[in-house]
């Protein structure tokens, strides 16, 4: 009987292994093969933008990304005269577990207002989109914009200046002339949350909305290693050294392009832990100690003033992977045990 039953669990574990190794090799030759992909168009999803904006729909207080057929996606088009050649304009973005394929497809050149009041919602700014829909859908529209913004910028070849091609999935982009293929990429960036043991740091920008502290965050030189980029960037912003550091997770981020985050936690010295703030960089950095912190994750990621005229201090919402390492935080803080 034990024996049967480690089969049956087998079989499921095997089962659910290959429907996702399944979806990504279907994926992988979605990107390889440009007739199976153009193919694949007539039976996909479409997600719409507008000059890199999603297109959202209102239901109640919910936001909603629809998700257009082909046939809704080139109904649309011919009300604009235009011919089915738009689709082939669209980038592949992932699947269903169903092998239903998901494009995106960015209608700027086309009227907006025409757009919204056929499909009954609104191409909204991505920064907003993020934080107002459901949370599995902000990765997908985050990437799907980014692989977008990618090929607009990446229309021409820098060592010929001749055009580039993209591939009808929009994996690649070739310059016929000088044979180079050219393949979208991330920035990475590492975002570090410092402590001295009972306090964590947190810093703000000019360009922050008002009151918004969050974690310390960088751009990897060329040449450094994520431990030497979370170093150095304590350094240069509040001129406090690190002393550990342990990764905690990472997150695809389309701001200001596309960049990798990646999430550290980081240690300084109680004793050594005055801060010394760049002001080219930063408007503002302070220590924040457990119960401001606490409350802080409570409130709303708003600006809202204090009597006094100041703001009272907020920080990134959910969906940003510095929430993430806040709350971290605040679990390590409270559960460690209490010093004699």
């Amino acid at each position: 009987m034990y024996q049967a039953v480690y089969r049956r669990a087998s079989s499921l574990v095997c089962r659910l292994h290959s429907t996702y190794v399944r979806k990504m090799r279907y994926l992988n030759e979605l990107k390889e093969d440009d007739s199976l992909c153009r193919q694949a168009q007539s039976s996909g999803s479409f997600y719409l933008f507008h000059n890199l904006s999603p297109f959202l729909q209102r239901d109640g207080k919910k936001y909603l990304v629809p998700q257009l057929s082909a046939a809704e996606t080139k109904k649309i088009l011919e009300e604009f005269q235009e011919t089915e050649q738009w689709i082939e304009k669209s980038v592949l973005i992932g699947c269903s577990d169903e092998h239903v394929p998901h494009f995106a497809l960015d209608l700027g050149a086309l009227e907006k207002s025409v757009i919204e009041s056929e499909l009954k919602g609104s191409f909204t700014d991505l920064r907003k989109a993020l934080f107002v829909v459901d949370g599995k859908d902000s990765p997908l529209l985050a990437s799907a914009q980014a692989l977008l913004r990618w090929h607009d910028s990446h229309q021409y070849c820098s060592k010929t200046g001749q055009p580039t091609q993209k591939n009808i999935a929009g994996s690649k982009r070739t310059c016929h002339a000088s044979g180079i293929t050219y393949y979208p990429q991330m920035s990475p960036v590492v975002i570090t949350l410092v402590s001295d043991g009972s306090r964590c740091l947190l810093a703000r920008q000019p360009s922050f909305p008002p009151g918004m502290y969050t974690a310390l965050s960088g751009f990897c030189d060329v040449g450094e290693n994520v431990e030497e980029t979370v170093r150095r960037e304590v350094a240069e912003e509040v001129g406090l050294e690190v002393e550990s550091l342990r990764y905690s997770a990472s997150q695809h981020w389309p701001f200001p392009s596309s960049c990798l985050m990646i999430a550290c936690h980081a240690s300084v010295r109680a004793q050594r832990a005055e801060i010394s703030m760049n002001s080219l960089e930063l408007e503002e950095a302070r220590w924040f100690g457990l119960e401001e912190v606490v409350e802080g994750l409570k409130r709303e990621p708003r600006s809202s003033k204090q009597d006094d005229g100041s703001f009272i201090p907020w920080f990134p919402p959910k969906q940003a992977i510095a929430h993430q390492l806040i709350h971290e935080w605040v679990q390590q803080q409270t559960s460690q045990p209490a010093q004699a």
